[in-house]
């Protein structure tokens, strides 16, 4: 048996403040749960919601002084930024539109970011936002939540390593049955902005869940995309955004790859999930099964790896929280990428260099390639489902 990693230690509790995720918000509380998980940092500050109102009632219930409850997110920014106990960082969880100038407000004020995805609706602001983070010294970082779980971990630095050889072909999927039905028109708030173009921008489906398979596969095997073919349906009569979505890939080097994003797949609840296939070996993982790595290599039997049990390399299994048999599931991959960025944050407070495995959490980047991945996926189907050069 092998024990969970013990968590980590900063020389001093950060700050932080959130924008969105006030009462009937569903994400929001995800994010606090995560970042209290390893009580590196506490909540201090909230613009939770644009109804000032539900950001006091929020802000109460979460025990918050109600004079670092603001009414407006570019007010916290500014008052936050002159306090001399001002939040360390800011966690974005609101919808996709507000991404942009909330990090952007926050930014300029000289505080450091995380963002949920997709990060913003052009990949000219996606950049614009990396930039001007690293202009002033402070740190961003993206919340694609699956790339934090251990045994995501662990197929990323066997791909490294060579144990699966040179990558051929890449399976992947995501299917959630969840807008199966009209739910936008049936009183689902979380249905009605994430199908609404003004909210969610130019793709529900591909811009939710197909963003977290790019995520996966670019960070799991390395790979870069150099041109996708794709097609985007709406199934659901009158609804503006797409629901499911069959992408073809090729990458550099010669490598293919399929990717199937849906969201009207009755019978699936969160069922994201890769394979990859190389010239030694195969790697297998499923988000709803997250402790356990498939592995098939040439001419051996198939094994599974158990996060807990087996050894995983020495990275993967310090995000290995708890003995094997004791499921790791979505809280903790969230809190394993708040735990790495914000150990890297105070590190940098500290006047300390993290080193390339203390940052690693999706950062900018990553979110500017997510938002180039979503358009160009769009621009493919609008024009046929013709290939596109990435």
């Amino acid at each position: 048996m092998i024990e969970g990693s013990t968590g980590t230690q900063t020389a001093r509790k950060l700050r932080y403040g959130m924008v969105g995720g006030g009462k009937g918000a569903f994400i929001g509380d995800v994010h606090r749960r995560a970042i209290a998980l390893d009580g590196l940092a506490e909540l201090v500050a909230g613009s939770f919601s644009q109804n000032y109102d539900n950001t006091l009632e929020t802000g109460a219930n979460l025990g918050l002084s109600r004079d670092r409850l603001y009414a407006t997110w570019a007010e916290m920014a500014e008052k936050e930024a002159a306090r001399p106990d001002g939040i360390d960082f800011v966690s974005i969880v609101t919808p996709n539109a507000l991404h942009y100038p909330v990090a952007k407000v926050f930014l300029n004020a000289g505080i450091s970011v995380v963002c949920d995805k997709p990060l913003t609706f052009e990949e000219a602001e996606a950049r614009e936002l990396g930039e001007l983070a690293k202009k002033k010294g402070l740190l961003f970082g993206v919340t694609y939540t699956y790339t934090g779980y251990p045994a995501v971990k662990q197929a990323r630095e066997m791909v490294q390593r060579g144990d699966i050889g040179e990558i051929r072909f890449v399976n992947a999927e995501y299917p959630q049955e969840w807008l199966a039905t009209p739910s936008e028109r049936e009183g689902s708030k979380q249905a009605s902005w994430r199908t609404n173009p003004a909210l969610a921008g130019k793709s529900n489906c591909v811009g939710d869940i197909g963003s977290h398979v790019e995520n996966m596969v670019s960070y799991v095997t390395g790979l870069k995309i150099k041109a996708l073919c794709a097609r985007l349906d709406t199934f659901i009569e009158g609804r503006p955004l797409d629901d499911n979505a069959t992408i073809m890939v090729e990458y550099e080097g010669g490598a293919k790859g399929l990717y199937w994003a849906s969201q009207i797949a009755i019978g699936y609840d969160n069922g994201l999930r890769f394979r990859i296939f190389g010239t030694k070996g195969t790697l297998q993982w499923s988000q709803e099964n997250p402790n356990y790595l498939v592995v098939s290599k040439l001419g051996e039997p198939t094994r599974v790896l158990s996060r807990g049990r087996d050894a995983f390399y020495p990275h993967a299994q310090s995000y290995s929280r708890i003995p094997s048999g004791h499921p790791e599931g979505y809280f903790e991959a969230f809190a394993n990428i708040y735990k790495t960025y914000i150990s890297a944050l105070a590190k940098i407070k500290a006047g300390d260099k993290p080193s390339p495995e203390e940052l690693d959490f999706p950062t900018a980047e990553d979110g500017a390639l997510g938002v180039r991945f979503i358009n160009k996926c769009v621009e493919s189907s609008k024009k046929g489902a013709v290939w596109a050069e990435f």
